[in-house]
């Protein structure tokens, strides 16, 4: 884990409503090693009990966002099946998938983000990303 990452942790950590598990392997198909280009691994899954919402936090400091943006096209691409393994590998509920929301959480360096949010248009309107400026942590 880098500094900046560390940070963020620590910022969601202060916040008693977010329970917060890191490096979380998020596995489309079940057992016990993931298989090749069936999973991603992100920064922290985030349950937030406020609201409801399950985020995916990556945190990037790069200035070029490429990673980033190519993450999320994938996970655009396999949404249903996304929501489903947390689901399934967090065990909750199938009545927690419905009340649930899941979004990606985005912590980036603030001169990245209108570039960041014209590049990821195509995905925003499923994916609805959180996107937090990492100089506001």
């Amino acid at each position: 884990m880098d500094y900046y990452e560390s940070v963020v942790i620590d910022y969601l950590r202060t916040n008693r409503k977010i329970f917060l598990n890191t490096e979380y392997c998020i596995q489309v198909d079940p057992g016990k090693n993931p298989q090749k280009g069936a999973h991603w691994y992100c920064d922290a899954l985030a349950l937030d009990f406020s609201s409801t919402t399950i985020f995916l936090c990556e945190i990037s400091y790069a200035t070029n966002l490429g990673a980033l943006i190519k993450r999320l096209r994938a996970w655009h691409q396999n949404w249903s099946e996304i929501r489903s393994a947390i689901v399934r590998d967090s065990a909750l509920s199938r009545s927690s998938q419905e009340s649930w929301k899941v979004r990606p959480w985005l912590f980036i360096p603030k001169d990245n983000k209108k570039s960041l949010e014209a590049k990821i248009a195509e995905v925003k309107d499923l994916l609805d990303p959180r996107i937090t400026e990492l100089e506001t942590v």
